[in-house]
């Protein structure tokens, strides 16, 4: 009986200790130093969360810039990827159709050239990010779709570069564009 009382004892301090107050101290640390991060990097427009920068998601507007393809819908409830091999006809057919969807949205400028984020679904399915090619490739749509005059098509251009995030530490990852808060930037455009 001894041992049972011991053992609940331990059990409940560290049942404590890595439950309740371990969690709480990373909590609060974490709100402290990083609140924006710690809060799942939303983002807010007019007191409304619109999005987070970490998520990407769905923009079906051909005056906006388009995410790369998502094999879950942008749910972010299971994020996963398709699982399917590059032998796959089902693959090779949504590529296929992904490639003729981009073109007939895109222009055909040089199909052999399309950067392979736009037709291919991310591991996760949520890939907030494209290359900054594939955002070039986006921008004579949107500056067609927004009428825009020339000063405002190199604004649009200018907005990527100032929008692409370099590779961490200089050689972690590619450089890339969040499409979300490109398609914020974009909608400062004026002239």
């Amino acid at each position: 009986m001894k041992t049972i009382k011991i053992a609940l004892r331990i059990f409940l301090l560290l049942t404590l200790i890595t439950g309740v107050a371990y969690p709480l101290a990373i909590t609060g640390i974490a709100q402290a130093l990083l609140p924006q991060k710690a809060n799942g990097s939303l983002i807010h427009q007019q007191n409304k969360v619109i999005g987070s920068s970490l998520i990407g998601q769905a923009m079906d507007s051909s005056i906006y810039f388009s995410p790369r393809p998502s094999a879950i819908g942008y749910n972010p409830l299971p994020s996963g990827g398709s699982n399917l091999s590059l032998t796959s006809a089902k693959l090779i057919k949504q590529v296929k159709d992904r490639k003729a969807d981009f073109l007939k949205k895109n222009g055909t400028n040089n199909p052999s050239s399309i950067p392979s984020e736009m037709l291919f679904a991310s591991a996760s399915g949520l890939d907030p990010h494209i290359s900054p090619k594939a955002a070039e490739w986006q921008v004579n749509r949107i500056a067609k779709n927004r009428n825009f005059n020339s000063v405002q098509k190199l604004k649009l251009l200018q907005l990527i570069q100032e929008h692409t995030e370099q590779p961490q530490c200089g050689i972690l990852g590619e450089a890339r564009v969040n499409v979300l808060e490109l398609n914020l930037a974009l909608d400062k455009i004026k002239e």
